[in-house]
């Protein structure tokens, strides 16, 4: 193991095979359907997350932040297992309690070295981020170098996907309920992106075709280091891939390349049908 224990959170949407691959521990938010709650990605996987979500009559999901108590157990097992330091990348503070309740996790090991890092992003926004954090933890870097290559390169994410409906971002609090109208009255395919920690509107265009036309133009308006594409319960999401790549400037490396379905901790914020991806630009 490395000296570097990484760790991140389930709104990173990074699957538990690839996290275990990487050496990432993964604490998980908590989803509730009603009275049933669930930690996502343990008691509830992403496809049935989307089974339950698109069921007739079920109670719109609900999401909470891991306690501190969560963090502090995948730190305590980050050093038994060997660890000298835990670097923690966290969904974005804006956007959830999460990165507050790891640090109030960290304050549980006094004396222990442990970073805790704003990704100030979602999804694979934070994804790549910890994927990041641990090939660097890997190559030997030091938890205090891995910590701020991490809050320098969040500056380089970007995201963006189209929704079909602003409804969710509404519901689930992440959008006021005048924007979320707005899109509404006006059936527009809403684009949305997240700028310095929060969900802001990119454009409103009229139909499914025109929003991934629009989703391709700003995805390959850079060239990109890594990109994952997003999506829930969409269909033909591996030609959406393929036309990306085909546009991105200079291209990719296929290594760095990835489709992912968001789960259950940032899905329920977005609804079925949306595609776009998160992106780290080249430098």
């Amino acid at each position: 193991m490395s000296n570097v224990a990484i760790v991140t959170d389930s709104a990173s949407d990074l699957p538990l095979p690839v996290a275990d691959a990487l050496g990432i521990r993964v604490v998980p938010l908590l989803v509730r359907f009603g009275a049933d709650e669930y930690r996502a990605g343990v008691d509830l996987s992403t496809d049935d997350f989307w089974k339950r979500m698109l069921a007739p009559d079920a109670p719109f999901p609900t999401t909470a932040a891991a306690a501190p108590g969560a963090f502090a157990e995948a730190f305590a097992a980050s050093f038994a297992a060997g660890a000298a330091s835990v670097v923690c990348v966290t969904v974005g503070s804006r956007l959830s309690g999460t990165f507050a309740s790891a640090e109030i996790g960290a304050q549980q090991h006094p004396g222990r070295e442990i970073h805790v890092v704003d990704s100030t992003s979602a999804s694979m926004g934070t994804g790549h981020l910890a994927m990041l954090a641990a090939e660097r933890a890997v190559a030997g870097w030091t938890g205090t170098a891995i910590a701020a290559m991490v809050r320098e390169r969040a500056a380089d994410l970007e995201l963006y996907v189209a929704l079909d409906t602003l409804e969710y971002l509404r519901k689930g609090g992440r959008l006021s309920a005048a924007r979320a109208a707005i899109g509404t009255m006006l059936a527009v395919k809403p684009i949305i992106t997240v700028v310095d920690g929060l969900v802001e509107t990119v454009d409103r265009v009229r139909t499914r075709a025109r929003a991934r036309e629009r989703v391709i133009e700003l995805l390959t308006a850079h060239p990109v280091e890594r990109i994952a594409i997003l999506q829930t319960v969409t269909d033909d999401i591996e030609a959406f891939r393929d036309t990306v790549m085909r546009l991105v400037p200079g291209g990719v490396d296929p290594a760095h390349v990835s489709i992912r379905t968001v789960g259950p901790s940032v899905g329920p914020h977005l609804g079925p049908g949306v595609v776009g991806a998160a992106m780290l630009l080249r430098r």
